[in-house]
This record gives C-alpha cells, sequence and structure tokens, in this order.
C-alpha cells in the first residue's frame, strides 16, 4: 500500500473540515452510553472525543504514528493505537466501528472489511464515511497529466462505486442498511494556497521530494480557471456514506 507522508499540524490547522464533516456521521453512528466504539482513521482524535463525549468507551487506530502521538496529546484520558486497517485484531468485540476519511486511503478494501466484520459483535455496526465514484476527479486527472510517466493505477485512491462496496459488505456478512453518494464541493482556507496546502497534506503519494513543486504549480495552473474562483479554492468532494450491520 502507498503511504501518504502526514505534517499533524497542516492538518489541525488548514484542512481541519475533514473531522469537521464527520460530525454528521456521528448522527449515522449514534453512539450510546457504555457501547465500545473503534475508531479506524482516528487521526488527531477529535471525533473520538465526541464520541466519547456521548458516555461511549472508544478506542481509536490510525496507521501513522505521528497521528496517534498528537491523538494521545489532544486526548489524553482516551486510548489510542497504531494499527493498521488491513489487519488489526483486538481481544474485545466492539458495538460499532466508526470511520471518517479514512478508507479512500487503502485499496486492499477486502482485507480492511475483514478486520472491521471481526471486530465486530454479531449485530455490531459499521458507519463510514470516504470518498466514493468521482471523488476529486479533476484534481486526480491533473495530477495524471502533471506525471504523464507515471501509471495512474499505481498511484490512485481507492473510490469505489456504491455497488462496488456494498457488494463487498454483503460478501463478508454484512447486512446494508445505508448507502449514498452524492457531491460534496468544499472551499479551502488561505485563498491562493489552498490548493497547494491541500496537495502538500492529501497527494505526497504522488511525487517525491524533488519534483513536488514543479507538479503542483502545472495543477494549480490547469485548475485554476475551474476551481478557484473570487479567491478561493473548492475541492470536487464526493462522498460515500455507508451504515452495515454484521449479520447475527
Amino acid at each position: 500500500m502507498l503511504s501518504n507522508t502526514w505534517d499533524t499540524n497542516l492538518y489541525e490547522g488548514k484542512h481541519a473540515f475533514v473531522w469537521k464533516y464527520g460530525e454528521d456521521l456521528l448522527k449515522l453512528l449514534s453512539p450510546q452510553p457504555g457501547e465500545k466504539i473503534l475508531d479506524v482513521g482516528c487521526g488527531t482524535g477529535q471525533l473520538a472525543a465526541k464520541i466519547a463525549a456521548n458516555g461511549a468507551i472508544v478506542t481509536g487506530i490510525d496507521a501513522d504514528a505521528a497521528m496517534v502521538e498528537k491523538a494521545k496529546l489532544n486526548y489524553p484520558n482516551l486510548e489510542f493505537v497504531v494499527a493498521d486497517a488491513r489487519s488489526f485484531q483486538f481481544n474485545t468485540s466492539f458495538d460499532a466501528v466508526f470511520s471518517n476519511a479514512t478508507l479512500h486511503w487503502i485499496p486492499e478494501s477486502e482485507a480492511v472489511i475483514n478486520s472491521i466484520h471481526g471486530a465486530l459483535k454479531p449485530g455490531g455496526r459499521f458507519v463510514a464515511a470516504f470518498g466514493g465514484k468521482g471523488d476529486v476527479k479533476l484534481i486526480t486527472h491533473a495530477l495524471y497529466q502533471a506525471l504523464e510517466q507515471k501509471s495512474p493505477e499505481s498511484l490512485s485512491w481507492y473510490f469505489p462505486s456504491i455497488g462496488e462496496y456494498t457488494s463487498l459488505l454483503e460478501k463478508q456478512g454484512f447486512d446494508v442498511n445505508y448507502a449514498v453518494l452524492f457531491d460534496l464541493p468544499t472551499p479551502l482556507p488561505d485563498g491562493e494556497a489552498g490548493l497547494r496546502n491541500w496537495l502538500t497534506m492529501f497527494a505526497t503519494r504522488f511525487f517525491a521530494n524533488s519534483t513536488r513543486q514543479e507538479v503542483i504549480k502545472t495543477v494549480e495552473e490547469q485548475l485554476k480557471p475551474i476551481l478557484y474562483k473570487n479567491g478561493t479554492w473548492t475541492v470536487d468532494y464526493r462522498h460515500l456514506r455507508i451504515v452495515a450491520m454484521r449479520e447475527s
């Protein structure tokens, strides 16, 4: 799996919308007092803390050690663990597994679903939101053009359709109760630097340090007539939301 290089300060300072969008997902999760809930891809811990504020017992996992360390500093009373979403195991079972803006980073979707299924109690729920089919299509296309010597298949994020992902869930023993794919155009902070900051945060898998500034400049020039209006860059997000139950 290709990995991204994370800057926790840039994540919290300029891209807080990532976890703030997850606040709506918490309504679908509906955490209850005493429930044991696993947050897969917890980042710096903000949504785990909101789940815990409802009285649930939360464990957050993330593959990035810097993210987990920052989460521990932010919320020292909560449990955060470095773990791979494709292969994590716990000695306990959870009432729910929650994941926001994480699963599009991991193309090995069947391994992730298998890990989540194994972590849930029978009848437990899986609630997730991540990039779906068509997500950041304009940005991805511009990156491919700027890196024409690269193979798109080797660089891309994982953006499944509703049909693809729900079929994978059902194959591994989930009953899908809710699935929706919707556009979510998102303005970026910092004016003209907005897209540059976004690419530096989320697209490091696409370029080596030696070519980063050149690639970013090329992408900005191509997309400015489309995504830059009135001094603000807007990302063409498209999100997939899922609620599924582990079959009893």
